[in-house]
């Protein structure tokens, strides 16, 4: 299980931030001005399209996850150095995103901190890089008009990471994706936001506290702030999660549990409504088309071999039947034959009986009946 959930928490730190940024481009190039309309609704498409693969890896990590924790450490090897990168590709696909720095971190050339400490520890520096990450991935995806700040502090003794987001002034702010909340102050982070999102912050608390750390996120004037306070040093193992009761489910688990199960039903559900909906169409055709073939017993009755074809014609519907004798039945030499139908009503009787006329030069020639298994 503890495999499990890092599997599920790299997949949603990795993945995730990458196809966000897709679809973070994917509108910057549809508002390009001069596109060719083809190409906007091009680009419309990918943003679509990566916004639903976000939705169905959100689905996926919430069957992957248990409630397990994560092995400390874990995960690729991403830590401060790769931030100014991870800003740097955001602000490449439109984000307004600003990297701040305070104090020395990991890569010093003498291998301390400001005031004496060690480098960054590699556990705090891979958690930093999930924080920013994960923050820049949800202003993308929430708050795409809003100007997200990084600001990385290090003292002696910790590192400090804070993201915030908060409308640029005179901006107009870009269309928002359709999971966006509706409260102006939600931004990037908000727990209201689906159970992918929730699960982002869940993750982002679990690693920050396995590396001896705090996390806290909530609004901040008109936008969101997360903010993580990570020690070099951390002198106790850091307190467990509230335990739940034996044998229950996070809300994310049961929430993707549940639409995972619909999705099921609506994969069975589907194909046998379509299939049910085609006969009865199949059905009504038939009865439409046997309702203009069918030739009255009284009128089958006055015919007889010899008759004119126009005297036959007053008495004839105005189409054929595609029914046929089951068994192949000789004509007459010469001879053409048409088919009609005794009745339209499929619960009478002599439902699906079919008469056979043969004219040869102008004249009828024979009358023939097919009855019950003869006839398909």
């Amino acid at each position: 299980m503890r495999e499990r959930t890092r599997i599920a928490q790299d997949m949603h730190d990795l993945l995730g931030h990458e196809i966000n940024h897709i679809a973070l481009s994917a509108g910057a190039l549809k508002l390009a001005p001069g596109l060719p309309d083809r190409h906007r609704a091009a680009a419309q498409d990918i943003r679509a399209r990566a916004g639903a693969a976000v939705d169905r890896l959100g689905e996926v990590i919430g069957v992957l996850r248990e409630p397990s924790e994560p092995a400390p450490g874990s995960g690729p090897a991403a830590g401060l150095a790769e931030v100014e990168g991870l800003v740097a590709r955001a602000a490449a696909a439109g984000l307004d995103a600003r990297l701040s720095v305070e104090g020395v971190g990991e890569g010093v050339p003498d291998g301390t901190g400001p005031d004496g400490g060690g480098a960054t520890p590699p556990a705090v520096g891979r958690a930093v890089h999930r924080v920013v990450q994960e923050a820049l991935t949800n202003v993308a995806k929430h708050a795409p008009g809003h100007r997200a700040t990084v600001l990385v502090r290090h003292t002696g003794d910790r590192t400090e990471v804070t993201v915030t987001d908060h409308p640029v002034p005179g901006a107009a702010e870009r269309p928002r994706s359709r999971t966006a909340r509706p409260a102006p102050a939600a931004a990037a982070g908000a727990p209201a936001s689906g159970e992918e999102h929730r699960f982002g912050l869940i993750g982002l608390d679990e690693r920050v506290r396995l590396a001896g750390g705090t996390f806290t996120c909530g609004p901040a004037g008109d936008g969101f702030a997360v903010r993580a306070s990570l020690p070099h040093r951390p002198g106790t193992v850091p307190p467990p999660a509230p335990a739940r009761p034996a044998g229950a489910l996070p809300p994310e688990h049961r929430t993707a549990r549940r639409r995972l199960g619909r999705t099921a039903a609506a994969g069975v559900l589907v194909p046998l409504c379509t299939c049910a909906l085609l006969i009865g169409a199949v059905r009504a055709w038939d009865t439409v088309t046997a309702r203009q073939s069918v030739l009255a017993p009284a009128d089958y009755a006055r015919l007889y071999a010899g008759q004119p074809r126009a005297e036959v014609a007053r008495y004839l519907p105005e189409r054929q039947t595609t029914r046929r004798p089951a068994a192949p039945t000789p004509e007459p030499r010469d001879a053409v034959c048409e088919f009609y139908v005794r009745t339209a009503d499929p619960f009478d009787d002599h439902s699906g009986d079919v008469y056979r006329l043969c004219f040869r030069a102008g004249r009828l020639v024979s009358t023939d009946e097919y009855t019950g298994k003869d006839v398909r």
